[in-house]
């Protein structure tokens, strides 16, 4: 009877933590389906998206452990152009910045607009992150191309606009961007297409 008894404690244990484990794989699913989706109605194709966030991972991971606490860089790649924003505080650590990331295998381009300057406050940030929101909002609104066709990043109140995107499309970006509350700035990195 004890041995009855330990096997079905046995199992109990055994179908708890392969319970457990399908739940971690729920997240995984979802985040890979939206992924999926958003690169149905990318210009890019799906291996060049998937390396655009290989790109970002690797130049993070170097930035963080080559640079540290002392400077807030963020990286965008998109179609293998590199943007980098942020603040850093010398030129040489500006410069540093962007010669670890020209050593990223398959990276064209790379676009250094990091400020020098004291790291941004969060509130900064806070309101980057809404200008960004505010922007692609009027994309969705005014509905004149697809808003996933164009990339927007805002830092310190100016907007970088990437995509591969038609001259019209282009255009209505810029517009719209420019013409939102709060924008000092707008900065076209576009590759265009007939």
């Amino acid at each position: 009877m004890q041995l009855n008894s330990n096997n079905s404690a046995l199992k109990l244990i055994l179908c708890l933590a392969f319970i457990s484990q399908l739940s971690a794989c729920v997240p995984v699913v979802v985040g890979g389906a939206a992924a999926g989706g958003a690169m149905v109605s990318d210009r890019r194709t799906s291996g060049i998206y998937v390396e655009d966030e290989n790109i970002e991972l690797k130049a993070l991971k170097m930035i963080e452990t080559d640079l540290g606490s002392t400077a807030h860089v963020n990286v965008t790649s998109y179609n293998r152009n590199v943007l980098l924003t942020g603040e850093v505080l010398s030129a040489e650590v500006k410069a540093k910045a962007e010669s670890m990331i020209k050593t990223i295998t398959n990276v064209r381009g790379i676009t250094n607009e990091i400020a020098i300057g004291e790291k941004s406050s969060i509130s900064s940030r806070s309101n980057d992150a809404y200008l960004t929101t505010k922007i692609k909002t009027q994309f969705v609104t005014e509905n004149k191309f697809s808003a996933n066709y164009v990339k927007v990043i805002t830092e310190n109140n100016v907007v970088y606009l990437l995509g591969i995107v038609t001259k019209s499309e282009a255009d209505a970006a810029t517009e719209i961007a420019s013409n939102t509350s709060g924008v000092h700035k707008v900065v076209k990195l576009f590759e265009y297409q007939p």
